[in-house]
């Protein structure tokens, strides 16, 4: 009967055109990924989402939700039996660790942030060589222009995009006509990690400002939210105002690839059911758009 149940939630959940939060962290639906991943979309977890816990235990998550690829944090605690944190100054026993754990649990990390770089090449190129060891192609920052000539060099050399991020304002790159002015005269690169969520609350239009962007854009912190403005918070993808559906097919017209992190900032200690939600309907909205 539990194996009847199960299988007859999953249906449900696969053929409703968005789920609504029923979903149980216990019962992760079944979702096929098949066509973001055509598309070179990467869908993984910030692990930033379940900071609360560690690192090991945010790859648990992810895994158990059917997500593939994470995005690390500088900080978060590797896992409950091993001191340090996630980041350049790990130990190479503490890097081995986080490997087998990311193979074992069949997650890749496709970025890193957000995280302080800076125009000091030795300090800079210590998180790159870092970033390098994981496979990671992104690193998502906050770092101002005099870095630039610097962290320009670092990327063509590692083959390693860097991310400028924008938290809401009046942080430094709210406004995407800041990034597109930082960017300008540079390579490939640099870019932008387009935070959804954080244009929302700045009193942006997601879409308008994907469109500014367009072709500058190397990672995404992807999130829904419950209204615009301060005060609002993560929902999920699809149950919000961000209107999901046109950033995705924002995306498919700019023809983007690269991470796309669930950065789910609510509900912290139980956000992984509605993190799971936020999978199930990205790849239901994808697999449409994508047709």
């Amino acid at each position: 009967m539990r194996l009847l149940l199960t299988l007859g939630l999953l249906v449900t959940l696969i053929s409703s055109p968005l789920v609504t939060p029923n979903l149980t962290a216990q019962e992760p639906a079944k979702v096929d990924s098949s066509a973001a991943e055509k598309a070179g979309w990467k869908l993984g977890t910030q692990t930033y989402t379940f900071n609360r816990f560690t690192f090991f235990e945010a790859i648990d998550k992810a895994a158990s939700v059917g997500l593939k690829y994470a995005e690390a944090y500088p900080g978060q605690k590797i896992s409950k039996d091993m001191e340090g944190s996630m980041g350049p100054d790990m130990t190479a026993d503490q890097i081995k660790a986080a490997k087998d754990k990311l193979q074992s649990a069949g997650v890749k990390l496709t970025a890193f942030g957000v995280v302080g770089l800076s125009k000091d090449e030795a300090a800079s190129r210590k998180t790159f060589e870092w970033c390098k060891t994981f496979g990671i192609e992104v690193i998502n920052t906050e770092v101002h222009e005099d870095a630039f000539d610097v962290l320009e060099k670092l990327a063509a050399e590692y083959k390693i995009k860097v991310g400028l991020h924008n938290h809401p304002n009046p942080s430094y790159y709210w406004n995407p006509d800041k990034v597109l002015s930082a960017c300008e005269g540079r390579s490939k690169w640099i870019g932008a990690c387009a935070d959804t969520g954080h244009w929302l609350r700045s009193g942006l239009n997601p879409v308008e400002c994907l469109k500014k962007l367009e072709g500058r854009i190397v990672s995404f912190h992807f999130k829904d939210l419950n209204k615009s403005g301060q005060g609002a918070h993560d929902v999920p993808w699809g149950t919000g105002v961000a209107d999901v559906p046109a950033i995705i097919a924002e995306m498919k017209r700019q023809k983007f690839a690269g991470p796309i992190s669930v950065e789910y900032e609510h509900n912290w200690l139980e956000s992984l059911p509605e993190v799971g939600q936020c999978v199930v309907n990205f790849h239901k909205i994808a697999a449409e758009t994508l047709k």
